[in-house]
């Protein structure tokens, strides 16, 4: 990614989780981490965006003459009202919901692994499902980051308010490698080419 800013038709990529630092390491939060990847490698930083509870970053990914305008944002609210800030964005930068990328944990999906998809249900997630309220729509695109389900019977919520355990830190910071990746291929390459580049791979 470079940051810049100099043609229409962006895409809107928002990591979810929850705000402060008691909430930054834990599985939740995974979609704001791959959104800090992604804003590392280029160099950039998150400032407070308009008129919407969130911090936001714009930039480019891909190559010159073969790249997209992407604005990143991670929002400053709770997970479970995640919606007001996108739909603030999506009508200040005026992107329609196809252009919207959620990039989110998802408990559906063993750790270490990424899948794509657009529109569907939430899977009882609660800032997705806020969000398919506020645009009144469910037809936006995600990056759905595994993070596993509990084993033992433990609480799913519990699960993923915590953060990850000793052996998914060994590879959590290829996970979020791959999950930054899979933002840059839905953009560039499309969904479907996407989706056979991410779901033909193995759970390491």
């Amino acid at each position: 990614m470079t940051v810049s800013a100099h043609r229409p038709g962006p895409y809107l990529v928002v990591g979810l989780g929850n705000p402060g630092p008691k909430y930054a390491g834990t599985r939740h939060n995974i979609g704001q981490m791959v959104l800090d990847h992604i804003a590392g490698a280029a160099g950039g930083r998150f400032a407070a965006a308009r008129r919407a509870q969130a911090v936001v970053l714009e930039g480019r990914l891909g190559l010159p003459g073969a790249d997209a305008r992407v604005i990143l944002a991670k929002t400053t609210t709770f997970m479970n009202v995640s919606g007001g800030p996108v739909k603030a964005l999506a009508a200040y930068y005026d992107i329609p919901p196809e252009r919207i990328v959620a990039v989110h944990d998802e408990v559906d999906i063993p750790f270490d692994a990424v899948r794509l998809k657009l529109g569907g249900g939430e899977g009882g997630h609660n800032g997705l499902r806020d969000i398919s309220r506020a645009l009144a729509t469910k037809d936006y695109l995600r990056v759905r980051v595994g993070v596993g389900r509990p084993a033992g019977g433990r609480d799913t919520a519990d699960h993923v308010l915590a953060p990850f355990s000793t052996t998914e830190r060994r590879s959590l910071e290829l996970l979020v490698s791959d999950a930054a990746d899979a933002v840059e291929s839905v953009i560039l390459e499309g969904l479907t080419a996407a989706q056979q580049r991410f779901h033909s791979r193995e759970v390491r």
